[in-house]
């Protein structure tokens, strides 16, 4: 049986009880590196979260007004991370923020959301991701705000926000964003903070495109796949990726016949065993070695067949 969500209460004293207040030497540790670092902080759920050092913060950000490319991009990158040392930072807010959030939960990675007002139940913005609020919380991931727990979201909260993101965060990654968006404030203070920024491309007759085609020229990183994501999280080599694009491209002609000897090769066999394993029928069997020969890339040496170099 799970434990109730912080927020499935109305009441004030159940609130009170499960938002605190951290300050100074307490403060997430990445946050504490930037030279506009809040005095203190209010949150509730898993604080050591923030101060774990075994995971990468990837703050994913977005527009509000997200197309479909936009949603379907950060649902597939965001969804390639399941498994790896990863926490989604977000801002909690309607569109992409909201659904890096949903999808990082889904995929069961921890997530860090940081709303542009109070944490109070009753005051948290917007009013429509309270229960998504709840479950980041109970999955064991953090609500965090500098603001007082009462506080109401305004105009001016949100951009001071943006740099608590960016401060949490070893890397942001922008889905979509205007030209002069929330999104851009985010990623132009990572850089100030000497985080890394990943940015999506997208067609340049796309407002939601200004942003992140901004940010490419500027020196960001563009993210055209779930690869290029790994690569540039750390999570992969470049070294590992080539391999692996080269030896996918070697052997796209094969057929699937082809493709089954390939893979009974992992290592050198003789001929007749490799035979029996394969289940093809001995003249079938023949044609496909010859045809693999031909084309480079199996060789047959000293009584063994082995994948060519």
């Amino acid at each position: 049986m799970t434990n109730p969500a912080p927020f499935s209460s109305s009441s004030t004293e159940y609130a009170a009880k499960n938002i605190k207040k951290i300050q100074g030497r307490d403060l997430p540790r990445l946050l504490k590196e930037i030279p506009d670092k809040p005095k203190a902080m209010f949150y509730c759920g898993n604080i050591e979260l923030a101060q774990r050092e075994d995971v990468v913060f990837l703050c994913v950000i977005g527009s509000r007004k997200y197309t479909s490319y936009g949603f379907d991009a950060c649902v597939r990158l965001v969804s390639s991370l399941k498994g790896k040392p990863v926490v989604i930072v977000s801002g909690l807010a309607l569109g992409i923020d909201g659904i890096a959030h949903r999808t990082a939960l889904d995929a069961g990675i921890p997530c860090i959301a940081v709303p542009g007002s109070g944490l109070h139940p009753d005051i948290l913005y917007p009013r429509s991701h309270v229960s998504l609020a709840e479950e980041i919380v109970a999955k064991g991931g953090l609500l965090i705000s500098e603001y007082e727990p009462d506080f109401h979201a305004s105009p001016w909260s949100f951009p001071v926000r943006n740099r608590i993101m960016a401060g949490l965060s070893q890397a942001v990654l922008v889905i979509e964003g205007e030209h002069d968006s929330g999104t851009l404030i985010t990623a132009r203070l990572a850089l100030e903070y000497n985080r890394d920024v990943l940015a999506l491309p997208g067609s340049i007759f796309s407002h939601t495109s200004e942003g992140p085609l901004s940010l490419i020229k500027r020196g960001a990183i563009p993210i055209c796949s779930e690869h290029d994501l790994a690569l540039a999280l750390g999570f992969e080599t470049p070294t590992e990726f080539n391999d692996a694009a080269a030896e996918t491209e070697r052997y796209s002609r094969c057929s699937d016949e082809e493709l089954s000897i390939i893979h009974l090769l992992a290592e050198p066999t003789g001929r007749e065993d490799l035979l029996c394993k394969s289940n093809l029928p001995l003249g079938k069997f023949q044609i496909i070695i010859s045809m693999l020969e031909i084309r480079g890339l199996i060789v047959e040496e000293y009584g063994l067949i082995r994948l060519a170099r």
